[in-house]
């Protein structure tokens, strides 16, 4: 066998006086380096692994080689160094962060197995933050008259794309394209997909120093083409255009799909079934802690606790601790900060298009509400099925329509998206699943109200035209309820109304607590508020749809039952009634009161009572109990 160092790239040159002479880490190369072992573990080429720790390769290859009682051969001229000039004694004892020693056979070290490589390249995100670093410097610099990020259809779709903008054409010369692998076609080199790759347009006499600052980052930069006057999109292949086409018919004039939409009846043909539900209770108080640990409703702790959300000190409100992201912009020389939210409801979306894709856009904006933040723009991500068949096509159809209802209603511009069609299995194709993300502005990020109630003693109140629907909730496939068709109407214009009432009292501060009603109904909502704020509740409440009161058991539908355009807010008691004197047409009801180590919500004569301890234990362990 032999011994390799396995290292991420060295130190580049620095100036003496200001290196440290302990070597700074840097997370993202350990990181890479981390990924890259688990992997080459994974795939089983190494006999043995251990990290270069105190005194460098002398303690290591000397701990390895007693461990597995053999010997070691070092040669120090192949060691990569941080710098020149090093003794054979300075290489054995100096010390790295981002090395590891490794024996591996010598029939295995250049070892590559196809079979084992995803046709679809799994995303790098150390990679892509290089690279949108590197892209955010190259534009602060003005060293690029153009930047566009390769999506789907890779090169064809953005080259295409941006000749279109600029009224220009593009020679593409695949020869210089940078591949993933050897002896691609022209049209594979096209068309490939990668995730960590942009296309800029530089002019020659800035080339130089866009490279440098590409080279800083550790970010590979080649010039594959020149733009013309011509208006098409040449591709070059061995010094002889393969391809010309006119940009117009790629991207103006292009083929469209002549769909057929068609209401479906109810099942939908060809849907791949809901999972089997859960066996559980009916009474409320299980039924809640069943809810609290079910995937959707869990807290996902077990995934972002995998990365340190406050890299860089930008985040002021926590996962989990506020309804939205917050990240301040004072590091940018700004003020303020940005609110993000993401959200998507593929069961709410198949049992009606049209509202589940409003109500997915006015979760996002009420979120940005809480932390009091006005919203900016919406991007989306809509994942369909086949629309060549009728019952999709009318699916993607009410959904766009809903999208674009709901954001001229609230005066959010869309900003970007992408579509993901003909998602299907063999038993059927996906839940129709429009994801939709938003951004908005906090003026004053300490009036960012969190989850959590504050203080036993504050009143809490329910803001909002919120009327409960047992339909396509959580709460129906947990009991087994079929995926029925609802009719949901969505008054747009009440909704921003509400919005307006909520995010203008977390900015002024007159709340000591904000959360949106979603997914579980008003029973998780306060769930999740006691959970956050580590107090109890007692409250009392019964509103749902006239409708639903044909349909028993009805404290099901109040408590469980889920819509948009509720929010629980808590403060000072005379602070809500202040509140809610200036509410004007937003229903406004004060429901009960923060206090004790229990959840008690009273609904239709029936009685939910949980200990806040067994809520977070469910909420906690939800996830973390379904991986292990």
């Amino acid at each position: 066998g032999g011994a390799s160092v396995l290292a991420s790239a060295e130190l580049g040159e620095a100036d003496g006086d200001e290196r440290p002479t302990v070597q700074v880490g840097d997370p993202f190369a350990e990181k890479k380096v981390m990924e890259c072992s688990l992997e080459l573990l994974d795939r089983g080429l190494l006999v043995a692994l251990q990290d270069l720790g105190a005194a460098g390769l002398s303690s290591s290859s000397a701990e390895m080689a007693s461990k597995g009682e053999v010997g070691l051969d070092i040669d120090v001229a192949r060691v990569p160094l941080r710098e020149a000039g090093m003794e054979p004694w300075e290489i054995m004892v100096s010390e790295s962060q981002e090395r590891m020693l490794c024996v591996v056979e010598p029939a295995r070290l250049d070892e590559e197995d196809e079979s084992k490589r995803p046709s679809v390249q799994i995303g790098d995100p150390f990679e892509e933050k290089k690279l949108l670093e590197c892209c955010l410097e190259l534009l602060d610099a003005g060293l690029l008259e153009s930047l566009q990020d390769l999506g789907a259809a890779g090169l064809s779709s953005s080259a295409s794309e941006m000749a279109s903008k600029g009224e220009v054409g593009l020679d593409v010369d695949v020869d210089r394209v940078p591949l993933r692998e050897p002896d691609m076609e022209p049209f594979e080199v096209m068309i490939s997909e990668s995730q960590e790759r942009m296309l800029c347009v530089v002019r020659p006499d800035r080339l130089g120093a866009v490279e440098e600052v590409c080279r800083r980052w550790e970010v590979r930069a080649t010039a594959i083409g020149e733009v013309t006057a011509a208006r098409s999109l040449r591709v070059i292949a061995d010094g002889e255009v393969v391809a010309d086409m006119p940009v117009d018919a790629l991207v103006d004039d292009c083929p469209l799909y002549d769909l057929e939409p068609e209401e479906p009846p109810r099942p939908a043909p060809g849907r791949a079934p809901d999972p089997e539900p859960a066996a559980g209770s009916r009474d409320p108080s299980e039924l809640l802690i069943a809810l609290l640990a079910t995937p959707n409703l869990a807290s996902k702790r077990w995934a972002f606790q995998q990365y340190d959300p406050l890299v860089g000190s930008r985040t002021l409100r926590r996962p989990e601790a506020a309804d939205a992201a917050v990240l301040s912009l004072e590091h940018d020389g700004g003020s303020g900060a940005v609110a993000v939210s993401i959200d998507g409801n593929g069961r709410r979306v198949e049992a009606a298009p049209y509202a589940g894709t409003v109500e997915a856009v006015l979760e996002c904006v009420a979120n940005l509400a809480c932390v009091g933040a006005e919203p900016l723009g919406l991007t989306n991500c809509l994942n369909f099925g086949n629309p060549e068949k009728p019952h999709v096509a009318w699916q993607l159809s009410e959904s766009v329509r809903g999208l674009g209802d709901a954001c001229r209603a609230l005066g959010v511009p869309v900003v970007g998206g992408n579509v993901s069609l003909y998602n299907e299995g063999p038993q059927g194709a996906i839940h129709p699943t429009p994801v939709v993300g938003v951004v908005g502005r906090v003026p004053d990020p300490e009036r960012t109200a969190p989850i959590g109630f504050r203080e036993a003693g504050h009143a809490i109140a329910l803001i909002g035209a919120f009327a409960p629907d047992l339909a396509a909730s959580e709460a129906a496939k947990l009991l087994g309820h079929d995926l029925d068709r609802r009719s949901h109407e969505v008054d747009l214009a009440a909704h921003r109304a509400t919005l307006a009432l909520v995010r203008e009292a977390v900015r002024g501060g007159r709340v000591a607590s904000a959360h949106d009603v979603a997914e579980g109904g008003i029973a998780v909502a306060l769930a999740e508020c006691c959970i956050a704020g580590g107090i109890g509740a007692r409250v009392e409440w019964g509103r749902a749809r006239a409708e639903d009161a044909l349909a028993p058991p009805l404290h099901q539908v109040v408590m469980f039952g889920e819509g948009p355009g509720g929010f629980v807010v808590s403060a000072e008691p005379a602070a809500l009634d202040a509140l809610a004197a200036e509410a004007g047409d937003v229903p406004f009801v004060r429901i009960g009161d923060v206090g004790g180590d229990r959840l008690e919500l009273t609904a239709s004569a029936a009685r939910l009572s949980a200990p806040v301890d067994a809520l977070e234990t469910a909420y906690e362990q939800g996830i973390p109990g379904l991986l292990t």
